[in-house]
């Protein structure tokens, strides 16, 4: 059985103005998804700042949307790490959480072998009883999951059932869907890349752009999902312009400034992360008004 169908959003974390993670704004970001159809919720992953939170933080900031979302809709959480037994502690904790599922990328600037990708994996999930999502996003992490290791883990790793697809190769998704032959679940990590995903077998998306319009976007995967194949492309191409402009610097700074236009968050990042150019913060308002967003 799948961890959920439909848009899942990689949620933001948002600071005060001491750059301190606020809670209670997380609270009301949960509901706010769930109030706008989002299908699962996806915590501490890369649009999350993950990598500039404390330990202590990130297993808080999982704690406080496992317990704040009850069950209303799958929550996922973002567990991986470059160091395996790192990976292996937060996981765990994350499971005692009482968390639906774990969201691992691979190990960024050790730059894994194949065979130290199957370990580190294994590792891992020989570590919870809860199910597993590969992260492949190779533009961040300089680490690429071949489809052979994919299908390999998800054929021998009895909780490894789906994998997160950000490498943007779609020539690639496709050996890997082929090999998989249904032993997978996949779902899209681009948002310009929604429909072509679900076109090779794709059940899903883990989206930033769920942020700020949670409800196209479970409808562009409900629609294509349910036969509305039409209706699914007119929201894909409805929303690339969208997705360039939050593309436009490195995520997650353009979806918090966004979420900061509509009154969601103060739009802080942590460094080495900045504040958006002024520029680009223009085009980004542009693009969403001429969306249709209101704020």
């Amino acid at each position: 059985m799948a961890i959920f169908k439909g848009a899942g959003v990689a949620l933001i974390t948002p600071f005060k103005d001491d750059l301190t993670v606020d809670y209670d704004q997380l609270r009301k970001l949960v509901d706010f998804q769930i109030e706008n159809e989002t299908d699962a919720i996806i915590v501490c992953g890369t649009t999350g700042e993950s990598s500039t939170l404390s330990e202590e933080e990130h297993s808080e900031a999982i704690r406080v949307v496992a317990e704040h979302t009850a069950g209303r809709v799958p929550v996922i959480a973002g567990t991986g790490s470059n160091d395996t037994q790192t990976a292996i502690k937060l996981s765990k904790d994350a499971e005692k959480d009482g968390v639906d599922a774990l969201l691992l990328v691979t190990p960024y600037y050790n730059k894994a072998t194949q065979k130290g990708l199957i370990q580190h994996y294994t590792a891992i999930a020989e570590s919870v009883n809860i199910p597993i999502i590969l992260y492949n996003v190779p533009s961040r992490t300089g680490c690429n999951i071949e489809p052979e290791t994919a299908v390999y883990l998800a054929k021998n790793v009895k909780n490894i059932v789906a994998i997160k697809e950000a490498s943007g190769n779609i020539s690639q998704v496709a050996k890997l869907m082929a090999l998989a032959d249904g032993c997978i679940d996949l779902y899209s990590g681009n948002d310009d890349q929604i429909l072509p995903l679900l076109s090779l077998g794709g059940i899903g998306v883990i989206s930033v752009t769920s942020n700020i319009i949670p409800q196209d976007t479970h409808q562009l995967v409900h629609k294509f999902l349910n036969g509305d194949v039409a209706g699914s492309r007119e929201l894909q191409l409805k929303c690339i312009d969208l997705c360039k402009a939050l593309f436009c610097e490195v995520n997650p700074i353009p979806v918090k400034k966004a979420t900061a236009f509509m009154g969601l968050s103060n739009g802080k990042v942590r460094m080495p992360l900045s504040e958006m150019e002024d520029a680009n913060a223009a085009k980004l308002e542009k693009a969403m008004r001429e969306y249709g967003i209101q704020f």
